[in-house]
């Protein structure tokens, strides 16, 4: 038996909290399976407004809570949550703010327009999970992030907080799914400027499309996992000009749960 390891999971969706999709299920099942493998883990997710907290026995966690995130020179609160799902033994931690995650779906408008704002709300739970995991004191070995709205801990694991020595030996591992959205507001990658982070780190989103977001958080992992078998082909052609270590996608372990055994050993890879 290998070493155990400590994973951070950054969810775009976990079950029972969102419908069970693809993303939805392995942000339920991995990490549970991880645990099972006698590994440490913790779970991150944005608290959208649709997930009801008295259901699903949210409670706030002051003692992570009450700091700012400056976004675009304002300064907004970061509210921590968590809930317990019995069955796997685990927790999950929400990352919250009224401004950003209290509307009632998680990415598009009643009509299906896709948020404004949502850029800034990737930032900020980037940003947000980030310091959260360092008031925990809790060091992980590999960071796993899922879905889109993780992808900008890649960049700022890497530059903003690659001296702190909670992440100084951190590995980022990043999913790749068919949930790439078309375009961002033309100032994103202004939003995204923080500690050293400048414009030369994010020219990559000067013309700020999804795949080019995804591009940017591929950039800054050390190993990819292909998460769905409709991946944008520019997306997988960057990770092959970047060299780096890539698991296929395998329809076949994804049904029947062998894929927490591929994931796990290519953590150990990274």
């Amino acid at each position: 038996m290998g070493e155990s390891k400590k994973i951070l999971f950054v969810n775009s969706e976990i079950y029972p909290y969102l419908p069970e999709n693809t993303i939805s299920a392995i942000g339920r099942y991995l990490p549970q399976g991880i645990q099972e493998r006698r590994n440490e883990i913790r779970s991150f997710m944005p608290r959208y407004g649709c997930i009801n907290e008295r259901k699903n026995q949210l409670h706030e966690v002051i003692r992570l809570s009450g700091m700012n995130i400056i976004i675009n020179d304002v300064d907004r609160p970061l509210v921590i949550k968590v809930a317990s799902i019995s069955a796997a033994r685990m927790q999950v931690y929400f990352i919250d703010n009224d401004d950003y995650f209290r509307r009632k779906r998680t990415f598009t408008d009643e009509s299906g327009k896709f948020y404004d704002d949502n850029g800034e709300r990737a930032i900020f739970f980037a940003r947000g999970v980030l310091e959260t995991v360092k008031k925990l004191r809790w060091a992980p070995d590999i960071i796993h992030c899922q879905g889109w709205i993780s992808h900008f801990i890649p960049l700022y694991l890497k530059k903003a907080y690659r001296d702190d020595p909670i992440f100084s030996h951190c590995k980022i591992v990043l999913s790749l799914y068919d949930d790439t959205p078309e375009t961002f507001r033309s100032d994103l990658a202004r939003l995204a400027r923080f500690s050293s982070i400048g414009p030369e780190e994010l020219s990559l989103i000067d013309n700020p499309t999804g795949i080019n977001l995804a591009k940017l958080a591929i950039k800054y992992s050390d190993g990819i996992i292909v998460g769905s078998s409709e991946i944008e082909k520019e997306e997988l052609e960057y990770c092959d000009e970047l060299s780096l270590p890539v698991l296929p996608f395998d329809m076949e372990s994804l049904a029947d749960d062998s894929y927490i055994d591929q994931y796990n050993s290519f953590y150990s890879k990274i």
